[in-house]
């Protein structure tokens, strides 16, 4: 076919598409899944593509066969099979088995990155910095999180389906390589990287258990005068306590002050070991909740925490 009588999909035509796709997971069913959602993002580039009715409702029927895959990374299978789309509708040897091919071929290992990228790295660096504003009173933090996941993610979904559409078909070559192992485990990499930092952050435990208590000497703590305090005297007590001089007339010391000293956090990091054990044998995370609200209240009640 001539070049100026090829059909083309423009930008804005995949653009749309790309919108449509919000929806991949709308009319998802037990039987072909997100087939519906597929169609119906697909639905603009075959009516541009095939002005037949009849050759338009042939594509159609052939994209409504099952589709399942990470709702993110089915944007490039989508550019991908829209590349594919336009050049069988300018005459080339492309068929149904070709198209369907490429699409089951691709969201298989595709699917495996979505969530160690999406769901366990990227959403939870963006929930963990906005309840970090939301725990300091910030109004920003649920704006934050919103603007910036929804930023990132309609990023991700068009520049990817862009992609697939430039590669075309030679983008299937790519998954026998190891770049699809390398971006999982970089990315999973990095979620534990900052999940582990936010756990000194957000994990607060306290073993107030009083381990020794030294008598200080005179001068090394505050002495209030029996008397009513007046502006000098006051003023002087703001001044000892800012050097460090000790309220009470001895040093008392915790569990909780020695384990600060050695390692700090190290009993939240304990705990979040244990968590993750219990999880790897199968524990009900509702389970391991509720565990941890009891030892909360009895190691309160017995003056552990």
């Amino acid at each position: 076919m001539a070049e100026k009588n090829k059909i083309k999909l423009e930008k804005s035509e995949r653009f749309s598409i790309m919108l449509r796709s919000q929806f991949l997971q709308g009319s998802w069913n037990y039987e072909r899944m997100q087939n519906g959602g597929w169609a119906y993002a697909i639905i603009p580039a075959l009516k541009k593509l095939y002005p037949n009715k009849d050759d338009a409702s042939a594509a159609l029927k052939r994209h409504l066969e099952f589709f399942n895959t990470h709702p993110y990374i089915a944007a490039p299978i989508l550019g991908v099979t829209l590349a594919l789309e336009e050049e069988r509708a300018n005459g080339a040897p492309v068929d149904d088995a070709a198209i369907q091919g490429v699409k089951v071929g691709m969201m298989g290992p595709l699917a495996g990155i979505g969530d160690p990228v999406f769901w366990f790295t990227v959403r939870p660096i963006l929930g963990a910095i906005a309840a970090s504003l939301a725990t300091s009173g910030s109004v920003v933090a649920p704006l934050f999180f919103f603007i910036f996941w929804n930023a990132i993610r309609m990023a991700f979904l068009w520049y990817t389906q862009e992609f697939g559409y430039q590669k075309g078909a030679e983008i299937t070559k790519d998954l026998s390589g190891g770049l699809l192992q390398t971006i999982t485990k970089g990315a999973s990499i990095l979620g534990m990287f900052v999940m582990g930092i936010l756990v000194q952050r957000w994990t607060s435990i306290n073993f107030p258990m009083i381990v020794s208590k030294v008598p200080l000497s005179k001068g090394a703590y505050v002495e209030f005068p029996k008397e009513a305090v007046n502006g000098e005297q006051l003023q002087k007590i703001l001044g000892d306590l800012a050097s460090g001089v000790s309220l009470t007339p001895e040093k008392v010391t915790t569990l909780q002050d020695n384990l600060n000293q050695l390692v700090p956090g190290l009993a939240a990091l304990l705990l979040t070991f244990l968590c993750m054990w219990l999880l790897k044998k199968k524990v009900s995370p509702i389970l391991i909740i509720f565990g941890l609200f009891a030892v909360g209240i009895l190691g309160h009640l017995v003056g552990i925490f």
